[in-house]
């Protein structure tokens, strides 16, 4: 490009800024006279926000935030702090549609029983006090539909106690059976590229719509496959340039008509049927029309990130998966997802004699319900000015290798009990540390210290239907639940204890339902991890690093799945039915001929629901970002082991640093690797964007200064 086509290109480049705003004023003016609408309509006594909101292509949360009229109650803050410079990022585990805020709200606050201190000798002079604090004025100003949501707590009394039981006829079991492994095929759809066992085929796939690949594939392969798993391509997003949002481009692929055949509804003890919309990783579930053949269209990216890599390393890595797995579970099958492959393994674990052979019972409906409000999972929080430098004199990323494994060692078992802040003060101090060592899931009430000057520990509920901040002010408080590892590190933080007050509290046995599972799939990962480096051949090394990335995925998604969110049902309706939407959908998207909805149906009766195992993981997690104990070097870990001001973000597993620390890393899970490092002076980012933009610089300058070394 010479400067004359420079010059050029800058004018065009202006004038698409100049329609872009043409275009953002006339949206502005657009949704200015929908949301005026919406408050005409608010003002019929009849009206409501379920018959609007599919009207309006909003969800019900957007027309309450329009008119709050329309809201079947008021909302509540729990957090008292001044607004600081924190934003949530989003957590791509989170499940779309989930809707918490609908659970039994708090009731007005009670008093509290002051935690113990875990500290050292030395921290003891320094200890918060341990004053009551008062509750919130009752001069409060109206409520703010922006504010964070109020976290449900445990009814009262006899009401809260018959929540302490588990579902009748309901628990996890050993199978008795074997799982079927299916036909499974790899097909790259930007180059028509299929690897069927050892074989190789190029296929033209037209447009790419579902019609025309399994007419390919099963031309290709008549003796017909069961699962083909997409490695490059991604046909679902073929037409996204034509609808507003992902979701709505992939409803339209999966529901475009398919010739000889129908979307699944299942077949014998295979509960899988439909299609599941997924703006990224979809599943496509079709049958014959005779019923005489299923099969399954399903993303790599739900095992691993193939990067360009040939359909054939996806194969490879697909075998040394099994192989690995088979040495360590005599039955292994590899499943759809690694969620479901985890899921089935473990049960394969679960004892055939002895204490546990009946099983591990499902908690009730209402603790199942209460711990998917109030455990949240990694932290994901970006850290901007004026609490981070402007310019960053560098950014380091450091990243817990296989994290959630090291968590796994100790899980909660045996029938809950309830801990009440009357119970708990009644306690030793003894027994009171005992219990917030064990396998526990607290709503507490929480003070940051006056002096405080670092990053927030335990997490509160944030505006949105799932999102968590961390507050941080000096002395904010705010009532909130934690688990076990996160009270723990709030008492016991290397800087300064934080005053805790329990409130209420669930308290199971400590046992280890997972352990025997988790150290086979890290025995595993090891395995693969050492062949991925020892192997001379790159294309299998590379297959071997893809197979151990499958089994963190396998541990991590199947630990995810252990939490049973409420079952969500994806729908259309036509536009021309508009009032056949069922009145508790939320509208996910639209377009001329159809609208596309999603509504819960609640928990089902899942045999391996147990949310308070994925809860004890998660917590130790997070608690693990702030401080980690590595024993044999007789050293710490973490995020509140850094000056304050340097920490830039929390990303689940991954911390971002202004400073490289000489942190100890042996290649076992939980260690912190050393994954990226850019140099400076950088603007701090504000956006998951920007955050993600030098994240990648910094690993790409990492790897060329090893490289190069």
């Amino acid at each position: 490009m010479d400067a004359q086509s420079y010059t050029a290109a800058l004018a065009e480049l202006r004038t698409v800024r100049d329609e872009i705003k043409k275009a953002q004023v006339a949206l502005a003016k657009l949704e200015a006279l929908r949301d005026k609408r919406i408050s005409v309509l608010a003002g019929y006594e009849k009206a409501k926000a379920e018959r609007i909101a599919p009207a309006a292509g909003l969800s019900l949360a957007e027309v309450v935030t329009v008119a709050p009229a329309l809201a079947p109650r008021s909302l509540a803050g729990t957090v008292t702090e001044a607004p600081g410079s924190t934003t949530s990022l989003p957590n791509a585990a989170e499940q779309p549609g989930e809707r918490p805020d609908t659970a039994p709200q708090p009731p007005d606050p009670v008093e509290g029983a002051p935690a113990p201190a875990m500290t050292s000798a030395s921290q003891q002079a320094a200890r918060w006090p341990a004053a009551a604090v008062s509750p919130p004025s009752s001069s409060a100003p109206p409520a703010d539909p922006h504010a964070p949501r109020a976290l449900p707590s445990i009814p009262e009394d006899t009401a809260g106690d018959a929540w302490f039981t588990h579902t009748k006829n309901l628990a996890s079991t050993r199978p008795n059976f074997t799982q079927q492994a299916r036909s499974t095929v790899f097909l790259d759809t930007d180059t028509g590229v299929l690897v069927h066992r050892d074989q190789t085929h190029r296929l033209e796939l037209g447009s790419r719509s579902a019609a025309e690949i399994l007419n390919a594939v099963f031309h290709t392969v008549p003796a017909g496959a069961e699962r083909i798993y997409i490695t490059a391509g991604e046909p679902w997003h073929r037409d996204v340039e034509r609808y507003p949002y992902l979701r709505d481009a992939v409803a339209a692929w999966l529901n475009a008509p398919t010739p000889g055949w129908r979307t699944d509804t299942g077949r014998g003890k295979d509960r899988m049927a439909g299609h599941f919309v997924h703006p990224r990783t979809p599943v496509a579930r079709y049958q014959r029309d005779d019923e005489s053949q299923h099969v399954e269209i399903r993303s790599m990216g739900e095992w691993f990130d193939l990067q360009g890599d040939e359909p054939a390393v996806a194969r490879d890595a697909f075998v040394l998966l099994w192989q690995a797995l088979r040495r360590h579970f005599d039955d292994a099958v590899i499943m759809g997802s690694p969620s479901q492959t985890g899921r089935d393994l473990w049960t394969r674990t679960i004892p055939a004699r002895g204490q546990h052979a009946e099983g591990y019972p499902v908690l009730s409906e209402e603790l199942r319900g209460l711990l998917h409000a109030t455990a949240g999972q990694g932290r994901t929080e970006l850290i901007t000015p004026p609490r981070v430098p402007e310019q960053l004199p560098q950014l380091v990323e450091y990243d817990r290798t296989f994290a959630y494994a090291k968590h796994t060692w100790k899980s909660p078992v045996g029938t809950p009990r309830r801990i009440t802040a009357a119970t708990f003060a009644s306690w030793s101090q003894k027994d009171q540390t005992k219990a917030l060592y064990g396998c526990g899931h607290w709503q507490v009430r929480v003070t940051v210290p006056d002096t405080w000057n670092h990053v927030g520990i335990l997490p509160a509920a944030a505006p949105g239907d799932r999102a968590w901040h961390y507050p941080h002010t000096s002395g904010a408080t705010f009532t909130t639940w934690a688990g076990g590892p996160e009270i723990h590190t709030a008492l016991s933080n290397p800087i300064q204890p934080w005053r805790i007050e329990i409130l209420d509290g669930i308290l199971w046995d400590d046992g280890k339902p997972l352990d025997d599972w988790a150290k086979k799939l890290k025995e595993a990962w090891t395995n693969l991890t050492t062949q991925s480096h020892f192997q001379q051949d790159p294309a299998q090394a590379r297959a071997a690093h893809l197979a151990s990335r499958a089994v963190r995925a396998i541990l991590l998604y199947g630990i995810g799945s252990f939490a049973q969110r409420p079952r969500m049902v994806t729908g259309t309706t036509p536009r021309t039915r508009e009032r056949e939407v069922p009145p508790d959908a939320e509208i996910v998207g639209f377009d001329d001929d159809l609208i596309t909805w999603q509504k819960p149906t609640g928990f089902s009766r899942d045999p391996n629901a147990h949310p308070e195992w994925a809860a004890a993981i998660w917590s130790g997690a997070r608690a693990a970002l702030l401080s980690q104990r590595h024993r044999e070097q007789d050293t710490y870990a973490g995020a509140l082991h850094t000056p304050p001001g340097s920490v830039v973000a929390f990303r689940t597993d991954a911390l971002y640093l202004t400073g490289a620390h000489d942190w100890p890393y042996q290649h076992q899970p939980g260690d912190y690797l050393y994954k990226g490092h850019l140099a400076g002076p950088l603007a701090a980012p504000t956006s998951e964007e920007e955050l993600l933009k030098l994240r990648d610089a910094g690993r790409a300058a990492l790897a060329q200064t090893t490289t190069g070394t």
